[in-house]
């Protein structure tokens, strides 16, 4: 076996991959033996051979499909250059696959744009909260509050990208992913919105004012709180601060007054 991973460790140095990653004809040749003699060798499988590797105090690798390659190229790449900037070509050099993969796996740039917002967006943790939602309103307000933050926060910084490519150009990409995913964002946010007005907590309004209500003072002040940092410094309330007095003025925007408040 040390021979064989001689072979491979030098036809992975020579071809600047993973051992898990070069072909076993590869790792043949540099054996001096023919692809079915390793294979018999081997016992008909490589995978002792990556074990032995292993043992030897090297990773053999091996990389993750193309699909999450290029959908992890594609979201670093959005946070980097916006939505505009991505490239078929970018992606295929940034996760190092070839260009035809990507239109075999996404069907060109948007299908690979949607798959990028779909894991990195709101939707997913969306639609795990609405599979069991909290009981109280209040919980359920903090907790949607929570996910969208959580969406427009975190890196790689998708949804900004695409807000900003939204207000851009209507008719642009991020347009037709917002189109493509809304109606299941909305699905998950009636289910979680609509019991709460069907038991009189909330006040019987149309859900998509609900939702505006619910989303667009949190989310307009995560788009322009880098510009209202510098400016207002100690004057802003942290993100926490500011959480805690959207979720309140929602509630008081939206649950009945008087004695049927106390459904809540």
């Amino acid at each position: 076996m040390k021979d064989l991973v001689s072979a491979a460790l030098t036809a992975a140095k020579e071809r600047g991959q993973d051992v898990a990653d070069v072909p076993l004809t590869a790792i043949a040749a540099a054996a001096g033996v023919s692809r079915s003699t390793l294979l018999r060798r081997l016992g008909g499988s490589r995978a002792p051979l990556d074990e032995a590797v292993r043992q030897t105090g090297v990773d053999p690798g091996g990389r993750p499909p193309v699909r999450e390659r290029a959908i992890a190229a594609a979201a670093h790449l959005v946070a980097e250059r916006g939505l505009g900037g991505v490239t078929l070509d970018a992606v295929a050099d940034r996760a190092e696959c070839s260009l035809p993969s990507l239109h075999t796996v996404f069907e060109g740039r948007d299908g690979l744009l949607a798959a990028v917002f779909l894991q990195y967006g709101p939707l997913p943790d969306l639609q795990a909260l609405a599979a069991d939602p909290p009981e109280r309103l209040e919980d359920t307000v903090r907790a949607l509050h929570r996910t969208f933050l959580a969406a427009f926060t975190g890196e790689p910084r998708i949804i900004p990208a695409v807000f900003a490519d939204l207000f851009g150009r209507p008719d642009g990409p991020a347009a037709r992913m917002m189109s493509a995913n809304m109606p299941q964002i909305i699905d998950g946010l009636g289910r979680l919105l609509l019991p709460h007005v069907e038991a009189g907590r909330i006040r019987p309004l149309p859900l998509p004012v609900l939702v505006q209500l619910l989303l667009g003072p949190l989310l307009s002040h995560v788009l322009v709180r880098p510009v209202l940092e510098p400016v207002l410094g100690d004057g802003l309330p942290s993100l926490d601060e500011s959480f805690e007095l959207f979720a309140d003025a929602y509630l008081r925007a939206v649950t009945p007054s008087g004695p049927d408040a106390e459904a809540l």
